[in-house]
């Protein structure tokens, strides 16, 4: 079957006023098309220049669709080679015989009918929108810490130390809300370096981020309300809130943080995301105006604030500001925190801090929900804690990162002297290496992965594609400076083929 077919077939369906994203209706129609058998094995797709052309979406959707379907099976594409339908009838539900026994229970293993791979609804949303990766290290994966630098040798001293007292206690579930000398650790830490304002009752230990806000989505939201997330924002936090079914709203960021406008105002939600000591992934941090509007909003509307402060510590320059939790007077914020950038992500160590009045609620529910355990690491976290290691810990690493973030901006001054901005560089373990409008930054993250360097599309992190800007995510915290500049030179090679 030629292209032309697919994309005359696409024209007629799709439709640019239906509501919701155009990905989600063109990878709809897409699968639809295969399963039906409109689009038979072996049939070649538009490309994805002229199908944005044919469907007057951007590129950018089509690629994202094309590298899904590729992803679950449907296609295979390589580059300049064109995207075509894979055969999956071994994966498809035989028709059942007509003269088999009606009554028979059917098999609740075989997929539903009508669904790839016998997903619910929800199910294929979270499918729909993985942005999760395998690759965990090399120049320039953002986000990703260097486990390198971990004193190993004091950690296992310390483990050791416990296993030998005899710790038939620490095998055991987790009590409710955590391991108690822990949390005590973690709210004196937070009292000090953060300004936090909690005793140990309000720190309820999590395994990271994700579960903190997962949790707090279960116990304070209901299906179908209103939660806002900054625009851009982490995809795995927006994809976890949507496939709770809630109902994400994208608020823009300025250079002050998240700036809803008079009618995002007029509809409060139930709950609001921010990350206001380093946005992510552009980086700024939220002014003091900005953190008083946002707490006497949340405090006129009665809605909840889950503050994400998830790399604080490492600031290259100005001290961070105080916590918003800190600046809270009515009880409205939730801080989430987590181990995974400060010590390493395996460790999958993480704790919220709520308000009193929540503090059982949140414990008994992690207890009911997760049944929680890993009291040895918990142990040992904490004596880590108390006898300073930690601190001693982020003031090295901290000292290594900006060494490489310095490194790192060398580099791109001199490949490209001032001619790509440089966006959120003052703290966190990565930056934005911003492009010129027009350029994809999906393809130039596809074409440098060939040239074995890691890096993430900016334009991923935008749920109304509309707002989208192009630009590279370049972590620096796990690459050395001699694994940066031969690095960052293939990408500079990249993108010249692109500016």
């Amino acid at each position: 079957m030629s292209s032309s077919i697919p994309s005359e077939w696409l024209q007629q369906h799709f439709n640019l006023e239906e509501v919701g994203p155009a990905y989600h209706q063109l990878y709809r129609l897409i699968c639809r098309a295969i399963l039906e058998g409109k689009f038979p094995a072996g049939t070649r797709l538009p490309s994805s220049r002229d199908l944005a052309g044919d469907l007057g979406i951007a590129r950018n959707t089509v690629l994202q669709v094309y590298g899904q379907l590729a992803d679950e099976g449907y296609v295979r594409a390589g580059v300049g080679q064109g995207t075509y339908v894979e055969d999956i009838s071994q994966d498809l539900v035989e028709p059942a015989d007509e003269a088999s026994d009606s009554s028979q229970e059917p098999d609740r293993r075989a997929p539903l009918a009508g669904t790839p791979h016998g997903l619910s609804r929800r199910g294929r949303n979270v499918m729909n929108h993985l942005g999760f990766s395998n690759r965990q290290t090399g120049a320039f994966m953002p986000g990703i810490p260097d486990v390198r630098e971990f004193p190993l040798k004091v950690w296992s001293r310390i483990q050791n130390r416990q296993w030998r007292a005899g710790p038939w206690d620490l095998m055991r579930y987790a009590p409710a809300g955590g391991y108690g000398p822990l949390r005590q650790a973690i709210s004196d830490y937070l009292g000090s370096a953060r300004s936090v304002r909690s005793t140990a009752r309000q720190v309820v230990m999590t395994t990271g981020i994700h579960q903190g806000i997962d949790v707090a989505a279960r116990l304070l939201c209901d299906d179908g309300d209103v939660v806002w997330i900054e625009e851009p924002a982490y995809w795995g936090i927006r994809n976890l809130l949507s496939s709770s079914g809630l109902r994400v709203v994208p608020i823009r960021v300025d250079d002050e943080g998240i700036c809803p406008g008079a009618a995002e105002l007029a509809h409060p939600p139930r709950l609001i995301v921010v990350a206001p000591s380093h946005q992510y992934p552009l980086g700024m941090v939220m002014s003091l105006a900005r953190r008083r509007m946002l707490l006497d909003y949340a405090r006129q509307v009665s809605c909840w604030i889950i503050e994400d402060d998830y790399d604080s510590e490492f600031r290259y320059g100005n001290r961070p500001l105080p916590s918003l939790q800190g600046m809270d007077d009515a009880d409205r914020v939730l801080y989430a925190g987590s181990f995974s950038k400060t010590l390493f992500p395996g460790l999958r160590v993480g704790f919220l801090v709520v308000p009193d009045v929540l503090a059982n609620h949140f414990a008994n529910a992690i207890a009911e929900l997760y049944r929680e355990g890993n009291m040895m690491s918990h142990s040992v976290l904490a004596e880590f804690i108390r006898e300073g290691h930690f601190g001693a810990h982020i003031r090295r690493v901290r000292k290594r990162y900006a060494e490489r973030r310095e490194c790192l901006i060398e580099e791109i001054h001199r490949h490209f002297g001032s001619g790509l901005g440089i966006v959120g560089d003052r703290s966190g373990l990565h930056l934005v290496l911003a492009l010129p409008e027009g350029v994809e930054d999906a393809m130039v993250v596809r074409d440098a992965l060939d040239q074995k360097v890691i890096t993430r599309p900016l334009s991923a992190y935008y749920l109304n594609r509309g707002h989208a800007r192009p630009g590279l995510l370049l972590g620096y915290a796990g690459v050395t400076p001699e694994e940066i500049r031969p690095a960052f030179s293939a990408l500079a090679g990249v993108l010249d083929h692109y500016l």
